[in-house]
This record gives C-alpha cells, sequence and structure tokens, in this order.
C-alpha cells in the first residue's frame, strides 16, 4: 500500500454526480459511495485537495456565489466526516480564454503545492477525464481516472506514456484498490 503526501481530486463526475452545469446547492448531489472511499483513503494520505475547472462562471451560467455556497458545503461535509480537506482550488475561465489555471494547465496544482509545502511527485490526481488526468503526467503524480462522469467516454484517449496509473469504476472501487 503507498502513502501519498496529498490526493487531489476532480469534482463533477468524480466525487459527485454531473448533470451539467450545477448552478444551485440544492443540483449539488456527491454519489452515495464519496465519503465512504474518501473515509478509505484517509489510510493512505491526510490531505486533499478539489481541482476543479468551473467554466459556467465564465460562461455566465453560475455566479461565483453559488459555486462558493457548494464549496462551502464540501468543505462542511468533508470536515464533519473527518476528511481534512485542505482547499478546494477552481478556475472559472472560459475554455476560449483559458489560463494556465484551467486544467489540463498545471497552475491550480503549483498554486497550491507553493500554498502547502507539497511535493507534487508524491501525490495522486484522480479524476474523469483526460484534463484531470494529463496535468498530472506532466508533473510526474500518480493519477486515476474513475469511470463515472466523463471517464467512460475518455477512458480511450489515452496513448502511450499518457495513461493513468490506475483505472477505477469510480472512487469507492479506486479506494479499495489502493488500501488493499
Amino acid at each position: 500500500m503507498k502513502n501519498y503526501e496529498c490526493i487531489f481530486l476532480d469534482r463533477d463526475g468524480t466525487i459527485n454526480h454531473d448533470p451539467g452545469y450545477i448552478s444551485q446547492l440544492e443540483d449539488f448531489k456527491l454519489f452515495d459511495f464519496t465519503v465512504s472511499a474518501l473515509r478509505l483513503l484517509t489510510s493512505i494520505s491526510n490531505k486533499f485537495i478539489i481541482i476543479t475547472n468551473q467554466s459556467g462562471i465564465g460562461r455566465r451560467l453560475i455566479k461565483e456565489i453559488d459555486l462558493l455556497g457548494i464549496n462551502n458545503f464540501l468543505m462542511s461535509e468533508f470536515a464533519n466526516n473527518d476528511i481534512p480537506l485542505l482547499k478546494i482550488y477552481y478556475c472559472p475561465d472560459h475554455p476560449d480564454q483559458a489560463s494556465d489555471r484551467r486544467k489540463p494547465g498545471v497552475g491550480m496544482f503549483i498554486e497550491s503545492s507553493k500554498d502547502y509545502s507539497i511535493d507534487l511527485s508524491n501525490c495522486l490526481m484522480i479524476g474523469d477525464s483526460i484534463s484531470d488526468i494529463q496535468p498530472a503526467k506532466n508533473l510526474g503524480m500518480d493519477s486515476m481516472l474513475v469511470l463515472t462522469g466523463n471517464g467512460e467516454r475518455d477512458k480511450n484517449k489515452f496513448v502511450n506514456d499518457n495513461k493513468p496509473t490506475y483505472v477505477a469504476q469510480n472512487i469507492m472501487t479506486g479506494a479499495r484498490l489502493l488500501t488493499q
């Protein structure tokens, strides 16, 4: 069983259902297995960070204040379940005007590593799309593609050395794989 300094998580499609742009807390639903999976993952890391693209803000489909409400809910859920979530980093950029912070860019990862003195080469990124896995690969991190969300669609888009370290049906089966 490998331990990680920090586990980075994508949000939509990885830890929660992804019906499209989630603009209100009432529309935000964690997968039934998310909390149990994250609790299991605390046995291999005592730090978690969420890294999420939220272009709905740049597209004017989501108000930033509503996104912050969802973030506050997530911070509370993690805290109430003794899951050490350090921070939620989000990039509001529209894809047509994307900065390096927008995944597959590495900006949010670099920012978090500076904020918390994290050695990214000893970290894991869990996500449901090629844009989650690519920055992990570029930074020398382990990665896990979950087949929820966009994972099923993206699983065949990886070539040669860009493949994720692990592939799992969902975050729970991934957590079991990593902690056995």
